[in-house]
Protein backbone atom coordinates (compact mmCIF):
# COMPACT_ATOMS: atom_id res chain seq x y z
CA UNK A 1 0.00 0.00 0.00
CA UNK A 2 1.22 3.52 -0.95
CA UNK A 3 2.09 5.81 1.66
CA UNK A 4 1.27 9.55 1.80
CA UNK A 5 4.28 11.83 1.02
CA UNK A 6 3.62 13.43 4.98
CA UNK A 7 4.37 9.95 6.37
CA UNK A 8 7.27 9.68 4.31
CA UNK A 9 8.65 12.54 4.98
CA UNK A 10 7.65 11.81 9.19
CA UNK A 11 9.40 8.51 8.88
CA UNK A 12 12.37 10.08 7.20
CA UNK A 13 12.54 12.25 10.01
CA UNK A 14 12.07 9.49 12.69
CA UNK A 15 15.27 7.64 11.04
CA UNK A 16 17.55 10.82 10.64
CA UNK A 17 16.88 11.86 14.69
CA UNK A 18 17.41 7.90 15.56
CA UNK A 19 20.54 8.41 13.59
CA UNK A 20 22.12 11.00 14.72
CA UNK A 21 21.00 9.78 18.20
CA UNK A 22 22.83 6.87 17.68
CA UNK A 23 25.98 8.59 16.90
CA UNK A 24 25.88 10.59 20.24
CA UNK A 25 25.29 7.25 21.97
CA UNK A 26 28.76 5.56 20.04
CA UNK A 27 30.44 8.68 20.54
CA UNK A 28 29.77 8.62 24.24
CA UNK A 29 30.85 5.12 24.95
CA UNK A 30 34.00 5.99 22.60
CA UNK A 31 35.30 8.92 24.74
CA UNK A 32 35.21 6.37 27.76
CA UNK A 33 38.66 5.22 26.87
CA UNK A 34 39.95 6.82 23.84
CA UNK A 35 40.83 11.40 23.93
CA UNK A 36 38.30 13.87 22.49
CA UNK A 37 40.21 14.63 19.84
CA UNK A 38 41.41 11.83 18.94
CA UNK A 39 38.05 10.33 18.52
CA UNK A 40 36.55 13.64 16.95
CA UNK A 41 39.53 12.95 14.51
CA UNK A 42 38.77 9.53 13.33
CA UNK A 43 34.94 10.09 12.94
CA UNK A 44 35.56 13.33 10.84
CA UNK A 45 37.98 11.37 8.86
CA UNK A 46 35.35 8.86 7.90
CA UNK A 47 32.07 10.52 7.97
CA UNK A 48 34.26 13.06 5.46
CA UNK A 49 34.48 10.53 3.05
CA UNK A 50 31.33 8.91 3.52
CA UNK A 51 29.40 12.34 2.65
CA UNK A 52 31.72 12.66 -0.68
CA UNK A 53 30.44 9.27 -1.40
CA UNK A 54 26.64 10.10 -0.91
CA UNK A 55 27.33 13.67 -2.64
CA UNK A 56 28.48 11.45 -5.58
CA UNK A 57 25.35 9.24 -5.51
CA UNK A 58 22.90 12.13 -5.27
CA UNK A 59 25.15 14.41 -7.71
CA UNK A 60 25.34 17.28 -5.37
CA UNK A 61 29.25 17.12 -5.09
CA UNK A 62 30.90 20.53 -6.43
CA UNK A 63 34.04 21.60 -4.25
CA UNK A 64 34.15 25.36 -5.47
CA UNK A 65 31.72 27.59 -3.49
CA UNK A 66 30.62 30.48 -5.17
CA UNK A 67 31.58 33.86 -3.74
CA UNK A 68 28.45 35.22 -1.98
CA UNK A 69 28.14 32.10 -0.39
CA UNK A 70 31.71 31.38 1.19
CA UNK A 71 31.22 33.65 4.21
CA UNK A 72 28.59 31.86 5.22
CA UNK A 73 29.66 28.58 4.28
CA UNK A 74 32.57 29.40 7.05
CA UNK A 75 30.74 30.89 9.23
CA UNK A 76 28.68 27.65 9.57
CA UNK A 77 32.09 25.58 9.59
CA UNK A 78 33.15 27.63 12.18
CA UNK A 79 29.91 27.21 15.04
CA UNK A 80 30.06 23.65 13.28
CA UNK A 81 32.96 23.30 15.08
CA UNK A 82 32.17 25.43 18.42
CA UNK A 83 29.30 23.10 18.76
CA UNK A 84 30.59 19.75 18.08
CA UNK A 85 33.57 20.01 20.65
CA UNK A 86 31.30 21.26 23.58
CA UNK A 87 28.58 19.15 22.89
CA UNK A 88 30.76 16.12 22.95
CA UNK A 89 32.57 17.36 26.23
CA UNK A 90 29.43 18.03 27.63
CA UNK A 91 28.22 14.60 26.86
CA UNK A 92 31.37 12.75 28.00
CA UNK A 93 30.28 14.04 31.39
CA UNK A 94 26.18 14.02 31.04
CA UNK A 95 23.75 11.31 30.94
CA UNK A 96 22.54 11.25 26.92
CA UNK A 97 18.84 12.11 27.43
CA UNK A 98 19.04 15.22 29.71
CA UNK A 99 21.84 16.60 27.01
CA UNK A 100 19.38 15.96 24.44
CA UNK A 101 16.73 17.44 26.05
CA UNK A 102 18.19 20.62 26.40
CA UNK A 103 19.24 20.89 22.84
CA UNK A 104 15.06 20.26 22.23
CA UNK A 105 15.31 23.51 22.96
CA UNK A 106 17.23 24.54 19.53
CA UNK A 107 13.63 25.79 17.12
CA UNK A 108 12.82 28.39 20.43
CA UNK A 109 16.18 29.51 20.23
CA UNK A 110 16.90 30.05 16.37
CA UNK A 111 13.54 31.50 15.87
CA UNK A 112 14.04 34.01 18.49
CA UNK A 113 17.52 34.98 17.65
CA UNK A 114 16.03 34.80 13.83
CA UNK A 115 13.70 37.70 15.26
CA UNK A 116 16.45 39.37 16.85
CA UNK A 117 19.06 39.39 14.15
CA UNK A 118 17.37 39.23 10.51
CA UNK A 119 13.67 41.15 12.05
CA UNK A 120 11.56 38.01 10.96
CA UNK A 121 7.98 38.73 12.32
CA UNK A 122 6.92 37.02 15.56
CA UNK A 123 3.95 37.32 17.16
CA UNK A 124 2.96 37.50 20.98
CA UNK A 125 1.83 33.87 20.90
CA UNK A 126 5.23 32.59 19.31
CA UNK A 127 6.90 34.74 21.69
CA UNK A 128 4.93 32.89 24.45
CA UNK A 129 5.78 29.55 23.30
CA UNK A 130 9.48 30.41 23.37
CA UNK A 131 9.33 32.12 27.08
CA UNK A 132 7.65 29.07 27.98
CA UNK A 133 10.17 26.95 26.43
CA UNK A 134 13.29 28.41 28.05
CA UNK A 135 11.57 28.07 31.53
CA UNK A 136 11.63 24.33 30.32
CA UNK A 137 15.42 24.51 30.18
CA UNK A 138 15.85 25.81 33.10
CA UNK A 139 14.10 23.21 34.94
CA UNK A 140 16.08 20.94 32.95
CA UNK A 141 19.58 22.40 34.02
CA UNK A 142 18.53 23.50 37.59
CA UNK A 143 20.45 26.87 37.91
CA UNK A 144 22.15 26.71 41.33
CA UNK A 145 24.58 25.05 43.51
CA UNK A 146 22.75 21.59 43.37
CA UNK A 147 21.59 21.02 39.90
CA UNK A 148 23.79 23.70 37.67
CA UNK A 149 27.11 22.24 36.49
CA UNK A 150 29.72 23.37 33.78
CA UNK A 151 28.86 20.61 31.42
CA UNK A 152 24.89 21.86 31.70
CA UNK A 153 26.96 25.75 30.16
CA UNK A 154 28.53 23.82 27.57
CA UNK A 155 25.19 22.00 26.42
CA UNK A 156 24.39 25.62 26.20
CA UNK A 157 27.07 26.63 24.69
CA UNK A 158 26.40 24.41 22.12
CA UNK A 159 23.02 25.68 21.68
CA UNK A 160 24.45 28.33 21.22
CA UNK A 161 26.83 27.63 18.14
CA UNK A 162 24.51 25.44 16.42
CA UNK A 163 21.69 28.15 16.38
CA UNK A 164 24.39 30.54 14.51
CA UNK A 165 25.39 27.42 12.15
CA UNK A 166 21.16 26.96 11.34
CA UNK A 167 20.97 31.09 10.68
CA UNK A 168 23.89 31.28 8.36
CA UNK A 169 22.97 28.06 6.24
CA UNK A 170 19.90 30.47 6.12
CA UNK A 171 21.89 32.77 4.41
CA UNK A 172 23.53 30.31 1.61
CA UNK A 173 22.22 30.56 -2.30
CA UNK A 174 20.58 27.99 -3.60
CA UNK A 175 23.61 27.38 -5.71
CA UNK A 176 25.47 25.60 -2.97
CA UNK A 177 24.29 21.98 -2.44
CA UNK A 178 23.39 21.16 1.30
CA UNK A 179 25.48 17.99 0.74
CA UNK A 180 28.41 20.13 0.53
CA UNK A 181 27.80 22.28 2.94
CA UNK A 182 27.62 19.39 5.02
CA UNK A 183 30.96 18.31 4.03
CA UNK A 184 32.80 21.59 4.41
CA UNK A 185 31.99 21.24 7.87
CA UNK A 186 32.61 17.61 8.88
CA UNK A 187 36.38 18.60 7.18
CA UNK A 188 36.56 21.77 9.59
CA UNK A 189 35.60 19.51 12.40
CA UNK A 190 38.16 16.79 11.13
CA UNK A 191 40.90 19.00 11.01
CA UNK A 192 40.42 20.97 13.92
CA UNK A 193 40.34 17.58 15.79
CA UNK A 194 43.74 16.59 13.84
CA UNK A 195 45.44 19.43 15.42
CA UNK A 196 44.17 19.24 18.45
CA UNK A 197 44.90 16.00 19.44
CA UNK A 198 48.72 16.46 18.59
CA UNK A 199 48.31 18.61 22.17
CA UNK A 200 45.15 15.98 23.67
CA UNK A 201 47.62 12.85 23.19
CA UNK A 202 47.03 10.12 20.86
CA UNK A 203 46.68 6.44 21.63
CA UNK A 204 46.80 3.07 20.16
CA UNK A 205 43.54 2.75 18.97
CA UNK A 206 41.71 -0.76 19.86
CA UNK A 207 39.65 -2.95 17.37
CA UNK A 208 36.72 -1.88 19.62
CA UNK A 209 36.83 1.37 19.76
CA UNK A 210 37.24 2.05 16.35
CA UNK A 211 34.29 0.00 15.46
CA UNK A 212 32.50 2.16 17.87
CA UNK A 213 33.79 5.40 15.96
CA UNK A 214 33.37 3.48 12.66
CA UNK A 215 29.49 2.78 13.53
CA UNK A 216 29.12 6.47 14.95
CA UNK A 217 30.44 7.48 11.57
CA UNK A 218 28.00 5.46 9.52
CA UNK A 219 25.05 6.65 11.01
CA UNK A 220 25.88 10.21 10.94
CA UNK A 221 26.50 10.30 7.27
CA UNK A 222 22.63 8.24 7.19
CA UNK A 223 21.48 10.73 9.38
CA UNK A 224 22.64 13.59 7.13
CA UNK A 225 21.27 11.50 4.23
CA UNK A 226 17.77 11.39 5.62
CA UNK A 227 17.83 14.73 6.54
CA UNK A 228 18.17 15.79 2.86
CA UNK A 229 15.61 13.24 2.14
CA UNK A 230 13.38 14.67 4.53
CA UNK A 231 13.44 18.14 2.75
CA UNK A 232 12.41 16.80 -0.51
CA UNK A 233 9.11 15.48 0.44
CA UNK A 234 5.78 16.24 1.92
CA UNK A 235 5.06 19.52 4.14
CA UNK A 236 7.85 20.41 6.50
CA UNK A 237 5.12 22.07 8.56
CA UNK A 238 3.45 18.35 9.42
CA UNK A 239 7.24 16.24 9.50
CA UNK A 240 9.41 18.88 11.43
CA UNK A 241 7.54 18.38 15.31
CA UNK A 242 8.63 14.50 14.95
CA UNK A 243 12.39 15.88 15.17
CA UNK A 244 11.29 15.59 18.92
CA UNK A 245 11.79 11.86 18.19
CA UNK A 246 15.69 12.37 19.39
CA UNK A 247 14.67 13.00 22.94
CA UNK A 248 12.29 9.12 22.80
CA UNK A 249 15.86 7.91 20.95
CA UNK A 250 17.95 9.28 23.36
CA UNK A 251 15.93 7.95 26.94
CA UNK A 252 15.75 4.40 25.48
CA UNK A 253 19.50 4.27 24.04
CA UNK A 254 20.91 5.94 27.29
CA UNK A 255 19.01 3.11 29.71
CA UNK A 256 19.90 0.13 27.17
CA UNK A 257 23.76 1.77 26.87
CA UNK A 258 24.67 3.50 29.98
CA UNK A 259 22.30 2.37 32.43
CA UNK A 260 21.20 6.16 33.13
CA UNK A 261 17.57 7.50 33.22
CA UNK A 262 16.57 11.38 33.76
CA UNK A 263 15.01 11.86 36.88
CA UNK A 264 11.57 13.44 36.72
CA UNK A 265 12.06 17.10 37.25
CA UNK A 266 13.84 16.69 33.88
CA UNK A 267 11.48 14.96 32.11
CA UNK A 268 9.29 17.70 32.90
CA UNK A 269 11.19 20.27 32.02
CA UNK A 270 11.58 18.06 28.79
CA UNK A 271 8.00 18.06 28.14
CA UNK A 272 7.39 21.64 28.92
CA UNK A 273 10.34 22.19 25.82
CA UNK A 274 9.26 20.07 23.64
CA UNK A 275 5.23 20.71 23.58
CA UNK A 276 6.63 24.76 23.30
CA UNK A 277 8.58 24.11 20.45
CA UNK A 278 5.43 21.65 18.27
CA UNK A 279 3.24 24.56 19.45
CA UNK A 280 5.91 27.01 17.81
CA UNK A 281 5.89 25.08 14.94
CA UNK A 282 2.18 24.32 13.72
CA UNK A 283 1.92 28.27 14.53
CA UNK A 284 4.65 28.80 12.05
CA UNK A 285 2.67 26.21 9.74
CA UNK A 286 -0.58 28.01 9.79
CA UNK A 287 0.72 31.36 9.44
CA UNK A 288 2.70 30.01 6.48
CA UNK A 289 -0.55 28.73 5.11
CA UNK A 290 -2.34 31.96 5.67
CA UNK A 291 0.24 34.13 3.89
Amino acid sequence: MAISDNLRGALYMCVAMAAFTLNDTAMKAATQTLPLFEAIALRGLITTFGLIILGLMIGGLRFQIPAEDRPPVTIRSVAEIGGTVLFLTALMHMPLANLSAILQALPLAVTLAAAVIFREPIGWRRLSAISVGFIGVLIIIRPGPDGFDIWSLMGLGAVFFVVVRDLSTRRLSRQTPSVMVAVWASASVMMVGIVAAFFDGWVAIPLHEALIVTAASVALVVGYMFSIMVMRVGDIGFIAPFRYTALLWAIVLGWLSFGTLPDALTLFGAVIVVASGVYLLLRERKLRNAA
